[in-house]
């Protein structure tokens, strides 16, 4: 089973934004873009992108500049994420028992795979994704977000 695991972060979402919406890329004429992709237990989802100008960004600069509402909670096991894109809507508890959960993914060169490391240990390059997909907590496969769909350079 993949589980999403994180350092303690919030953010909240931009103004206007919901699930289901794509907006322009977050520093668009930089040389390269990499992108987070949400899929809620509805089936809705989303993507955002990032421009960066080096090599590789890592996954927590990339969440937090993406601008994808999330919460996550230091464990002494680890870190979990709570809350990605205001689901659930409410957290009372980051990871309960029998309760839907985050599964973290990986998209390099057009392919998911599963992630077995937090976002924040995740080194991306130009094209690559975070992919976040909420699922039932009986699910111990979930399958993978929607591919990323490369925006323009001008993000239109």
């Amino acid at each position: 089973m993949t589980l999403a695991v994180f350092v303690a972060a919030c953010s909240p979402p931009p103004a206007g934004t919901s699930a289901g919406q794509t907006i322009a890329c977050v520093n668009a004429s930089a040389a390269h873009h990499a992108y987070v992709v949400v899929q809620h237990l509805s089936g809705a989802a989303s993507q955002r992108c990032v421009g960066f100008d080096g090599a590789i960004i890592d996954g927590q600069t990339l969440m937090d500049q993406s601008r994808v509402q999330y919460l996550a909670h230091k464990l002494s096991s680890g870190n979990a994420v709570c809350q990605v894109d205001n689901e659930p809507q409410h957290v009372t508890e980051c990871f309960p028992q029998n309760q839907p959960y985050w599964a973290l993914f990986l998209e390099t060169k057009r392919v998911w795979a599963g992630s077995t490391t937090s976002f924040t240990e995740a080194s991306l390059h130009d094209g690559d994704a975070l992919g976040w997909h909420y699922v039932a907590a009986a699910d111990t496969s979930p399958a993978p977000p929607p591919l990323a769909r490369p925006l323009p350079v001008n993000g239109a």
